[in-house]
C-alpha cells in the first residue's frame, strides 16, 4: 500500500469510527464519555481519545497505535482501555472493536456468570454470552479475563461494567453491541414477571439457528 492509500485508509476508518462513536451516545449506550471503538487498518489500530467527547471530535483528532500499543498518530492520550482493544486485535480475527456501558447489559453482568439463551439470535454472537469476571477499567487483568470470556464468541459482559463485541467492520461489532443489549433487555423484562420464568432455547435449538444463519441475508452480487 502506497503513503497516499494508507492515509486515505486511515482518514476513512477514522470518520467510520467518529461516526460509530457518535452513534453509541445518540442510541443511549454510553454516556458522556463513557465507552469506546477501535478499528484496524493494516498494522495500526485507531481508537478513541480518552476522556474527549465524541461530537468534539475531528480529522485532526486521529489517533493510532501499533499493535504492541505504541501511539504513531495524533497527540490525544488513547482510551485508558486500550489493553482491552489490543488483546482483541491481536487474539481474535477483529478489525473493529466496540466497548459500552449499555445498561441493561451491565445489569445483567452484575446478576448472572452469562445471559441464559432466551432468544435465537444468542447463536448469531456465537453461543451464550458469557460475563468476564471483575477487573478495573483499563488494566491487562481485565483484558484477560474478557479474552477469557470471549473463546468461540463474539461478545462478553464485563461484570459490573459493560459489553465488548467485535466484527469484521464497525458495523457489525456495533450491530452485535445493540443486539446483546437487546436481549439483555429481553431477559431482564422476561425475569421480572412474578411467578414466570422465562423458556431458554436448547443447545440443540441453538444449534439449528446457527445452521440457518449461514444462509441469511442476500447472496452475493
Amino acid at each position: 500500500m502506497t503513503d497516499e492509500a494508507r492515509q486515505s485508509a486511515v482518514e476513512r476508518a477514522w470518520r467510520e469510527l467518529v461516526d460509530t462513536a457518535r452513534r453509541t451516545a445518540a442510541e443511549g449506550l454510553v454516556v458522556g464519555t463513557s465507552g469506546n471503538v477501535s478499528v484496524r487498518v493494516g498494522e495500526l489500530v485507531l481508537v478513541t481519545p480518552s476522556g474527549v467527547p465524541y461530537d468534539r471530535l475531528t480529522p485532526r483528532d486521529t489517533v493510532a497505535v501499533d499493535l504492541d500499543g505504541r501511539q504513531v498518530l495524533g497527540g490525544l492520550r488513547p482510551t485508558s482501555e486500550l489493553p482491552l482493544h489490543l488483546a482483541v486485535h491481536r487474539h481474535t480475527g477483529a478489525a473493529a472493536v466496540v466497548h459500552t456501558h449499555a445498561v441493561h447489559a451491565t445489569a445483567v453482568s452484575t446478576l448472572v456468570p452469562e445471559l441464559p439463551p432466551v432468544h435465537y439470535m444468542t447463536a448469531a454472537l456465537g453461543g451464550p454470552v458469557r460475563v468476564a469476571g471483575y477487573a478495573l477499567y483499563g488494566t491487562e487483568e481485565l483484558a484477560r479475563n474478557m479474552l477469557h470470556a470471549l473463546r468461540d464468541r463474539t461478545a462478553c459482559l464485563l461484570q459490573n461494567h459493560g459489553t465488548v463485541t467485535y466484527g469484521a467492520t464497525l458495523s457489525e461489532a456495533y450491530d452485535r453491541t445493540a443486539q446483546l443489549e437487546w436481549m439483555c433487555r429481553l431477559w431482564l423484562t422476561a425475569s421480572s414477571v412474578p411467578g414466570r420464568t422465562p423458556t431458554l432455547l436448547s443447545d440443540a435449538q441453538l444449534a439449528e439457528v446457527t445452521h440457518q444463519l449461514h444462509d441469511y441475508g442476500q447472496p452475493p452480487a
